[in-house]
């Protein structure tokens, strides 16, 4: 008997799953029976991940992809068709955020870097895997996004411009593929204990100040954050699609 849970069989890519929340999300995939194509820049930082799948009884494939080349991204995706057979659920995880400061400091080549990574690298990966998702009757797609793109900050203005446009790309995207059992999310996480958003955390005072306005009164773990990736890319969420998920400790609304 199945759970509305289970990703048996599915043959899953996360982009950026060598640490952080996307090693989160491929264990936690792997966890739940799916196939799991773990994905970054360098091949070797996603060997533990895939080991660790493997050594726990799951299956796992290590495909390179820097996200902002295209034949990368294109090879990534044929790579996991010619592994596994199909696409089911694709994550996208992987992003950049070159820039810490205001808005106009932000050059034309970081926005475009930015732009490019963030929105245009999701929208080649999505175009690429969705025909062959409706052709076998439906896949999901999350793609991991951030409440940067709901509130206004000081500091990562173009990594919030760029993750409101996840939010726009993920809703016409379900709306575009809906007729084709294609459903397509955010998760949009607060702020989570990660390298990536190290400089936004290590900082005790910047921290402090950060959990007393958070109902929680704390930020959050990168295996929060994986449970909300797999609920939404599996038959718990068949009926859920074009949404934006926040999972941040209710610092949106506190």
């Amino acid at each position: 008997m199945t759970t509305p849970f289970d990703l048996t069989d599915k043959v899953a890519i996360v982009t950026g799953s060598s640490r952080g929340i996307g090693r989160s999300i491929a264990v936690t995939l792997a966890r739940l029976g799916a196939r799991v194509v773990v994905s970054s820049r360098k091949a070797e930082a996603c060997e533990p991940v895939a080991e660790e799948i493997r050594q726990a009884g799951g299956t796992a494939r290590v495909i390179a992809c820097n996200i902002s080349r295209k034949a990368e991204v294109e090879a990534l995706v044929a790579g996991t068709v010619e592994a596994f057979g199909r696409v089911d659920i694709l994550v996208c995880n992987a992003a950049i955020n070159p820039v810490y400061g205001p808005l106009d400091q932000l050059s034309d080549e970081a926005f475009d870097k930015i732009m490019g990574a963030n929105v245009k690298s999701n929208l080649w990966l999505c175009n690429l895997v969705i025909p062959g998702m409706a052709e076998r009757g439906g896949g999901a797609i999350v793609i991991v996004s951030s409440i940067a793109g709901i509130r206004g900050t000081p500091v990562i203005g173009g990594y919030g411009i760029s993750k409101a446009a996840d939010f726009a790309l993920a809703r016409n995207l379900a709306v575009e593929w809906g007729h084709r059992n294609i459903r397509v999310n955010c998760v949009a996480p607060g702020l989570v204990q990660t390298d990536f958003a190290k400089a936004l955390w290590e900082d005790p005072e910047t921290l402090d100040r950060r959990n007393a306005t958070t109902p929680l009164r704390r930020i959050g773990q990168p295996d929060e954050i994986g449970g909300v990736v797999a609920f939404l890319a599996g038959p718990a969420a068949s009926f859920i699609t074009g949404q934006v998920i926040v999972a941040d400790g209710g610092v949106t609304i506190g």
